[in-house]
C-alpha cells in the first residue's frame, strides 16, 4: 500500500495478512509519523522507496483534535483504507463539482463579461459616431469658411491690383506735373519784373501794348464822339421831313 504523507513523499507500507491489530496499527503510524514513532526508537527503512520531494505550500495546516488522532490509531487497518479510499472518493467528487461549478461560474462570468464589453463597445460605437458627424459638420463649416475666404482674398487682391494700378497713374501725373512746375519756376526765375512786357496795367490794343487807364479813356471818348454823330443825322433827318410836310 502506497501512504501519501505530509511533505508531499510517498512510502510504501506492506501489509501482513494476520489479524494482528496492534502491529499493523504501528506499520501504519510508522507509515504515517515515519519510523521510530510508535516506539521512539528509530528502526531501520526496511520496505521503504524514497521518492523526490514535491515542493507543496507550507501555509496549508490540516489540525486535528486528539480525539481524533487516538481513534485514527485505533483504528483497524482495513477500516483505515476504508476511510483512505472513501475519503479520496468524495474528494475527487467534490473536486469535480467544484470544478463543473467553477467552469459554470467561469462561462457565465465570461459570458456577462462578453455582455458587458459588447454594451460598452456599443456605447464607444455611437459615441465615435456622434464625433464622426461632429467633425464631418465641422469640416463643412471649415470648407465653406475657407472657400468664403478664398473668394474674399480674390477680391482683395483685384483690388488691391487696381489700387496699384491707380497709384502708379496719379504718381506718373504728379511726375508730369512736377516737370511742368520746374520749367515754369525756370523760366520765371528768368522773367525781368521791370520789363514793360510784364506790366500788369498794361494790354495789347490792336497789336500794341497801351495801358489800361489810357486804352479806357479813348474807348469812352470814341463812343461819346460816335454817340454825337448819330444825334446830328437823327436831327438832320427831322428837319428834312419837316420841310416835305410843310
Amino acid at each position: 500500500m502506497e501512504v501519501h504523507v505530509h511533505g508531499g513523499s510517498k512510502r510504501k507500507v506492506e501489509l501482513s495478512a494476520k489479524t494482528g491489530r496492534s502491529k499493523d496499527v504501528k506499520k501504519v503510524r510508522a507509515a504515517l509519523l515515519g519510523p521510530g514513532s510508535s516506539s521512539g526508537a528509530k528502526g531501520p527503512k526496511a520496505g521503504l522507496i524514497e521518492l523526490l520531494d514535491t515542493v507543496v505550500h507550507h501555509d496549508i495546516e490540516i489540525n486535528l483534535s486528539e480525539t481524533l488522532v487516538n481513534s485514527i490509531d485505533n483504528m483497524e487497518p482495513n477500516a483505515l483504507v476504508k476511510a483512505m479510499v472513501e475519503f479520496c472518493s468524495k474528494a475527487l467528487i467534490l473536486g469535480r463539482r467544484v470544478g463543473s461549478l467553477y467552469q459554470r461560474e467561469l462561462k457565465e462570468g465570461s459570458r456577462s463579461r462578453v455582455e458587458e464589453l459588447t454594451e460598452e463597445l456599443e456605447v464607444q460605437a455611437d459615441k465615435h459616431a456622434e464625433e464622426k458627424s461632429a467633425w464631418k459638420k465641422a469640416r463643412e463649416e471649415w470648407l465653406e469658411e475657407k472657400k468664403r475666404l478664398g473668394t474674399w482674398k480674390v477680391r482683395c487682391l483685384d483690388l488691391e491690383n487696381k489700387l496699384k494700378g491707380r497709384i502708379a497713374e496719379l504718381e506718373e501725373q504728379l511726375r508730369r506735373k512736377m516737370v511742368d512746375w520746374s520749367w515754369s519756376w525756370r523760366t520765371l526765375k528768368d522773367i525781368n519784373v521791370s520789363d514793360a512786357r510784364f506790366d500788369v496795367n498794361k494790354d495789347v490794343v490792336d497789336g500794341e501794348l497801351v495801358s489800361e487807364a489810357g486804352s479806357s479813356l479813348e474807348e469812352e471818348a470814341d463812343k461819346m464822339g460816335k454817340g454825337s454823330d448819330a444825334n446830328i443825322d437823327d436831327v438832320m433827318v427831322v428837319e428834312d421831313a419837316d420841310e416835305g410836310t410843310t
